[in-house]
């Protein structure tokens, strides 16, 4: 298997204008065609979509997906948009019988909502879902998860060169025969953000940003590094346009390894939530 034969698709650009060096906005409805026919045909077998990403998941409905693994997650219920209620929506947004993965998309609620947990095994049962989980942010989530009893058959978290904060936990979960998915190899577009256009929140890595951006390929140099670990089955990573993907797929067979990292990056830049408080 090549190594890019991990690549997984993730949409949240489809239905909304998202990451730090979008410029383009929402990608347009002809460009998400073009996007997954030539994912396809480049042996890119896993979507990954989410409730939460505006109309995505109807975008994606509007083409033939038959060929990919969908993923999805849910949010906690509220306004009686209950979690089955949010599935069934999913699929019919879809246009699917059923899905790949379900995850909690804020899983803490299920330590708060137990009986969510049990919904999921149900529709693992019913075999409206094969594979049940949590989108996580941060390790402790997991840890209390784990001590709760639930134990996921999919997760997905971030890594990537700066962090490395879930890799002991994966690694544990990954031998246990869960299937490990990874997101923010980029850290929203932060890899690639001229560091001195960047506010002084950033400016523990302003430095390192420099040296890294005299990598070229930067962006298969980074998918690189996150796509040789043995122990992440798929990589989700999101694009704008069907020339992005194919930059990205393209660079990653000429990529150069990355130098080890010196220094522990702090939370307040791995964690994008963090920067609108600079």
């Amino acid at each position: 298997m090549q190594v890019r034969d991990k690549l997984g698709l993730g949409t949240v650009q489809f239905g909304l204008s998202y990451g730090i060096s979008n410029k383009a906005g929402k990608t347009s409805d002809e460009e998400v065609q073009k996007i997954l026919k030539t994912a396809e045909q480049k042996g890119i077998n896993v979507l990954d979509s989410a409730s939460a990403y505006g109309n995505a998941e109807e975008v994606l409905g509007q083409n033939d997906i038959s060929g990919f693994k969908l993923v999805s997650k849910f949010l906690p219920p509220s306004e009686g948009k209950m979690v089955i209620s949010q599935l069934k929506q999913s699929l019919k947004n879809l246009r699917l019988n059923y899905l790949y993965g379900y995850l909690a998309h804020r899983p803490m609620e299920l330590l708060i909502h137990p009986e969510q947990w049990g919904e999921l095994l149900d529709f693992k049962a019913e075999g409206i879902v094969e594979k049940i989980g949590f989108s996580l942010n941060e390790p402790e989530e997991l840890e209390k998860l784990l001590e709760k009893g639930f134990v996921p058959d999919l997760i997905q978290v971030p890594y990537n060169y700066f962090d490395r904060r879930f890799e002991s936990a994966i690694i544990n979960l990954k031998d246990k025969g869960c299937e490990v998915h990874t997101r923010s190899a980029f850290l929203q577009g932060l890899f690639f953000m001229d560091p001195n256009e960047l506010q002084d929140h950033f400016a523990e890595v302003k430095p390192l940003l420099e040296q890294l951006q005299e990598i070229k390929p930067l962006n298969g140099a980074l998918l690189k590094f996150v796509l040789e670990r043995p122990f992440i089955d798929k990589v989700i990573t999101g694009v704008e346009n069907e020339a992005q993907l194919m930059q990205n797929i393209d660079s990653i067979e000429i990529a150069a390894t990355l130098p080890e990292l010196e220094k522990t990056i702090s939370n307040d830049i791995l964690i994008p939530s963090r920067w609108s408080k600079s």
